[in-house]
């Protein structure tokens, strides 16, 4: 047993490190509405869509005006006409609703710019850059006015949100944006592939975890502090 929390410990130190430097790498919202200058214009899909929303625009972003515990959440994104030649990371706007990337010298973009994007319904894309997931993930595509249009995310699992082809044993699926799901462990199930029945160990996986995170921490501060004093 010992052997299997000192296991599962060093297993979700890794995952949280590992979220740590993605993280430090990742785009907040606020940078991906400073992709590009100027503001977000009227008369344009994500203009026309901000004004529907009763939302408030900030640089290039449309931010939910609904008095939510998030202020900052993007709900629409207008890169139209930036000049960008690659699109690498939208991480920060995971909580769109409309994107517009037309009109750039983009030659491809990667599906999983868009993994984890759940509430996106509407995405253009300059005309010769397909819709990510293809025609399983989207309800309707066209081109139209040299714009590829991918409209209505479809949800990549069944329709009853249950068991999937696709998911082990014991886990279900769930959406995760354009082309792509994840499986979830079925309640009281966990570990590798869902094989573990009962409930996971919190408690003794993570509150180690937790002491030596704090540890660390204090240390580092420390350090910065002594640094600082010598300068």
């Amino acid at each position: 047993m010992k052997v299997l929390v000192s296991w599962c410990e060093a297993v979700a130190l890794i995952f949280i490190l590992k979220l740590y430097f993605n993280a430090s790498y990742q785009l907040t919202g606020l940078q991906v509405c400073s992709l590009c200058g100027g503001t977000v214009q009227n008369n344009t899909y994500v203009g026309d869509f901000c004004t529907l929303s009763a939302g408030r625009t900030d640089k290039r972003c449309c931010l939910a005006n609904d008095n939510s515990s998030d202020p900052e959440r993007i709900i629409g994104l207008d890169l139209s006409s930036c000049s960008l030649t690659q699109m690498e990371d939208l991480s920060g706007a995971s909580t769109v609703v409309v994107i517009d990337l037309s009109l750039n010298p983009i030659t491809n973009i990667s599906d999983k710019v868009f993994q984890g994007f759940l509430d996106l319904k509407f995405l253009i894309l300059p005309e010769h850059i397909a819709c990510p997931g293809g025609n399983a993930s989207w309800q309707q595509m066209e081109v139209k006015q040299g714009k590829q249009l991918c409209k209505d995310q479809k949800n990549m699992c069944n329709q009853t949100g249950q068991m999937s082809m696709n998911c082990p044993e014991n886990s279900l699926c769930g959406p995760y944006g354009p082309g792509f799901f994840e499986c979830h462990c079925a309640e009281n199930y966990h570990g590798y592939k869902c094989l573990r029945q009962a409930e996971f160990p919190a408690l003794k996986v993570f509150g180690p975890l937790a002491a030596s995170t704090v540890v660390i921490s204090f240390l580092l501060w420390i350090t910065q502090r002594r640094k600082a004093k010598s300068l």
